[in-house]
């Protein structure tokens, strides 16, 4: 069944109003009609299965039939820090950082990050970025999108993190002694991650000199000179791969 997002689910009334974009892609976009099912949820855990009793232009009425039990969460939390990307590219590991079970996504800017976001259209950019994780959610049935987070400096988020009770991880091209592989195979299951990639130039060592001191161990991933987008992904990828809900392990 198609899923839609709606901003609250009252499992007390029996009939619900979805409007908006979610009510113009059911009507004009998949041309559904009374009697067809769908899933809805509100980003929150809630899940319903509902039956569509009337279609509008703007409107589609439902009626709750029943409750859904929530997917099974990952038993591993990651925070992706990513900083920014081209459009294109940021779009892209958003989408599939999201549909891999990612829980935050925080941006930020670096000393080598080419990318410079107006003050004015950064709103529009989170905006943009939480509709992307969204779709991402109905696409994989995550009971909740993505967090997105406001873009900060690299300083500004490692103090955010500095506290935080995960493995700290950064990736650097420049490390020669400690690699992803090694990592996975000495660190216990984690079950709290916090990532952070940099910009296609890298990091400087000054800044990571700063992430050591928030906790953060400098890794490298391999000899392979991977675009930042992918290096996001395939780190995702992997730790889901051993830890997360891409496991055997992850699914008992």
């Amino acid at each position: 069944m198609r899923r839609f997002f709606v901003q609250k689910i009252d499992e007390k009334q029996a009939h619900l109003v979805i409007t908006g974009t979610e009510a113009r892609h059911i009507s004009r976009v998949l041309r559904m009609g009374p009697g067809d099912r769908i899933i809805l949820f509100d980003g929150q855990g809630a899940r319903f299965q509902a039956v569509i009793e009337s279609v509008q232009k703007n409107e589609v009425r439902a009626a709750l039939e029943k409750t859904l039990p929530p997917p099974s969460p990952s038993p591993l939390e990651i925070t992706l820090c990513q900083s920014l990307l081209k459009s294109r590219s940021m779009d892209y590991m958003i989408q599939k950082a999201s549909e891999l079970g990612v829980d935050r996504i925080l941006p930020f800017f670096s000393q080598r990050t080419a990318v410079k976001v107006p003050a004015q259209s950064l709103a529009n950019k989170v905006r943009h970025w939480r509709q992307i994780a969204l779709s991402a959610a109905k696409q994989c049935d995550r009971t909740k999108p993505a967090e997105i987070g406001k873009p900060v400096s690299l300083p500004e988020l490692l103090v955010r993190l500095q506290k935080e009770h995960a493995l700290k991880i950064i990736l650097w091209e420049q490390e020669e002694r400690a690699d992803l592989r090694d990592l996975l195979k000495t660190s216990r299951n984690a079950g709290k991650v916090a990532a952070i990639v940099g910009p296609e130039g890298g990091f400087g060592f000054e800044e990571i000199a700063r992430a050591r001191l928030s906790g953060f161990k400098p890794i490298f991933l391999g000899p392979r000179i991977l675009r930042a987008e992918t290096a996001a992904i395939v780190l995702v990828a992997l730790l889901q791969y051993e830890w997360g809900d891409l496991s055997l392990q992850g699914q008992t």
